[in-house]
């Protein structure tokens, strides 16, 4: 009843209208004031659980913040968290620079670019790999990884107090120790001396990867592995204090295989974490594998 005395409000007074609805203006002004009380709970909860998000995810925007909490059974618009978080003064933390890791003179041979054409469809079908520091209170540290480019996801990673062959080959060793390699598999990185070193390209070609490079002075050819640097730089190196390697290698090692590998969202994959975007896709292929035989057996 009260809404539609609400709506009438503007043309009779809410007395009249009362009297027409049959109630008494005591009781319209007692409902009112529980659906205010009510609104204003369900906004107050709203809040706590947008600040708990934001808490655990401190780079978080709201378009991210809205699909966790969308994941968590929430039933919110992006609009709504946007002007909560900005109200709140919920931003992202400012983002930081990083000194060039990347020594591409040298006399290797180095290999055409083949990641620029491929389209990706399936896991295990470009590799992508990158090099970069890490700062401890007294020295620098040196921090290779691999991702799978179809689902971001790090397949390798390997860190070190030098930045040279050993380092890369121990990412890329644990790479093949966990994932499967395909026939086609293309394994992408920069110029650098690192990848290009004839031992590196020798343990790929061994197991019949092909290699390739970017072009020089472009930095699109490796943004996927670059954009996972910037992550792990803005939500994890920057709000941390390592002083030993093996504190370092702790905490990044969490934060790569639990909180990026299978808790964050990603937006390019319909803000999924990795893990659980490739686990779809296992299942998605299974299914149509199942289906597909079904037809047979029926034919």
């Amino acid at each position: 009843m009260s809404p539609v005395i609400c709506e009438g409000a503007a043309r009779l007074s809410v007395q009249r209208l009362c009297v027409l609805a049959g109630i008494a203006r005591s009781t319209y002004y007692r409902k009112q004031q529980v659906s205010s009380k009510k609104n204003e709970s369900q906004h107050k909860q709203l809040r706590q659980e947008v600040h708990a998000v934001c808490a655990q995810w401190t780079h978080y925007g709201y378009r991210r913040v809205t699909k966790e909490l969308r994941r968590r059974g929430r039933s919110v618009g992006l609009k709504r968290i946007r002007a909560l978080m900005r109200k709140d003064n919920l931003r992202c933390r400012p983002k930081k620079r990083w000194i060039q890791t990347t020594d591409s003179n040298h006399g290797y041979h180095v290999y055409a670019n083949l990641a620029r054409q491929m389209v990706l469809d399936r896991p295990n079908q470009l590799w992508v790999a990158d090099i970069t520091y890490i700062r401890l209170i007294e020295e620098f540290v040196y921090l290779a990884v691999i991702l799978d480019a179809f689902s971001r996801c790090v397949v390798g990673w390997a860190l070190a107090r030098h930045i040279d062959t050993h380092l890369t080959t121990e990412a890329l060793k644990m790479a093949l120790a966990t994932r499967t390699i395909e026939p086609d598999l293309v394994h992408h990185s920069d110029r650098g001396v690192q990848y290009a070193s004839t031992h590196y390209v020798a343990l790929l070609q061994s197991k019949n990867i092909s290699v390739s490079m970017s072009r020089t002075g472009n930095p699109y050819d490796n943004a996927k592995a670059e954009s996972f640097i910037k992550t792990l730089k803005t939500e994890e190196v920057s709000i941390s204090e390592y002083e030993t390697l093996a504190e370092a290698k702790a905490s990044i090692g969490r934060f790569i295989e639990i909180v990026y590998n299978q808790q964050r969202l990603h937006s390019a994959l319909d803000y999924r974490p990795p893990v659980e975007f490739e686990a779809e896709y296992i299942k998605s292929q299974q299914n149509l594998s199942t289906l597909t035989q079904q037809k047979t057996v029926s034919v």
